[in-house]
């Protein structure tokens, strides 16, 4: 599937979730422009590439690419003068990076070897996971990428403190018969490569669009009047969901309408002491103990802000027109009561005998 601005499907395994919104897509090919190429390979890794000699390219083929050592196969994501602000965008450090350039298209060999390596990601994952385990290691091997020559693979690892894997390296080398890289990703960065369903019952962000991440804290979600336990708010890698950070902004901009010092207020009832704030509906929830006891009693911002300014006056005002407030509010998001008139009809006046007066007087006769 597509939409119109994004690019499409670059394979079957993956949908959408790796592309960028192409906004030059109405204007001509900018390729020319620039010979920066976005290649997307296993996940979420992406990489750039020099087009150094000209291979024509277009977002969703398959080529083969130059790596250190051998070459390695991907799809290309980006191309033209939008991969050059993607790659000023998110290399911090563009004079230090190591350029590759791009080989060919893929052939029918260079795709049948790359999809071979593929098969044996899944299967030497396992047996990672079962070699690191005898060694006592501190850590999990949560993904493995085979390089598209078969030759060298990528074990994601995530551990909590420094670990000692050269040990663990020889291993591998000899046990899979490849070169073998380390590298070591977050709780969130292996969630985005397994995937999985969300409390919101959609495909998790950090799978389906999300490439980076940024930290996520429990400031967030008491920004925001959500509760502050950890274990309602985290996500399926065990940290804080990244959708706290979604409307935090629009959370901080309405909370500038309200008072800075959001004290008890002085009613012709009794104090009344802040129970919760509905930020986005600027409304406020009171408790008057003395009068109500906990009942709540909901209060409008402009309401507050003019019995705020009443109480710096020593005038106490009346609060018993926002005593139903609560309720309505509540009635407004429910269907109510239906009530159903029955015609009575002739000769249905009688109330029905039930089984155990039946009973009764049955066995009455019986006895008599």
């Amino acid at each position: 599937m597509g939409c119109n601005g994004c690019s499409m499907t670059l394979d079957s395994d993956r949908p959408t979730m790796l592309s960028t919104y192409d906004w030059l897509k109405d204007l001509p090919d900018t390729s020319h422009l620039s010979n920066i190429v976005e290649i997307r390979f296993k996940g979420t890794r992406k990489e750039f590439f020099k087009n150094e000699d000209g291979v024509p390219v277009k977002i969703g083929d398959l080529v083969v690419v130059a790596c250190s050592p051998g070459h390695d196969v991907g799809y290309v994501s980006l191309t033209g003068k939008l991969a050059e602000k993607q790659f000023q965008r998110k290399i911090r450090k563009p004079d230090r990076y190591n350029w590759n350039k791009i080989y060919r298209k893929a052939t029918g060999s260079d795709k049948n070897k790359w999809q071979d390596a593929q098969k044996r990601d899944y299967p030497v994952m396992i047996r990672a996971r079962q070699i690191a385990a005898e060694l006592e290691l501190n850590m999990k091997i949560g993904d493995v990428e085979f390089r598209g020559d078969n030759a060298k693979a990528i074990f994601y690892y995530i551990a909590d403190e420094r670990v000692d894997f050269r040990e663990l390296i020889k291993l591998y080398a000899r046990e899979f018969r490849i070169k073998v890289e380390m590298k070591q990703i977050g709780a969130r960065q292996e969630a985005g490569r397994v995937g999985g369903i969300g409390s919101c019952g959609r495909e998790l962000c950090c799978s389906s669009w999300r490439t980076d991440f940024s930290s996520v804290t429990s400031d967030a979600a008491i920004q925001q009047g959500l509760s502050p336990n950890a274990e309602k708010m985290a996500g399926r890698c065990g940290k804080l969901k990244c959708c706290l950070m979604y409307e935090l902004d629009t959370y901080l901009e309405a909370q500038e309408d309200f008072p800075t010092e959001l004290l008890a207020l002085e009613t012709d009832q009794g104090v009344a002491r802040h129970l919760k704030t509905e930020i986005l509906n600027k409304k406020i929830w009171y408790t008057i103990e003395e009068t109500y006891g906990t009942k709540p009693i909901l209060i409008g911002l402009e309401d507050v802000k003019r019995i705020i300014q009443q109480n710096k006056k020593g005038i106490k005002p009346s609060v018993k027109k926002f005593i139903g407030e609560e309720e309505k509010t509540v009635n407004e998001m429910s269907v109510g009561k239906s009530e159903i008139n029955v015609e009575k009809r002739p000769g249905i006046h009688r109330k029905k005998k039930s089984r155990n007066s039946n009973r009764r007087f049955k066995n009455q006769n019986v006895r008599n």
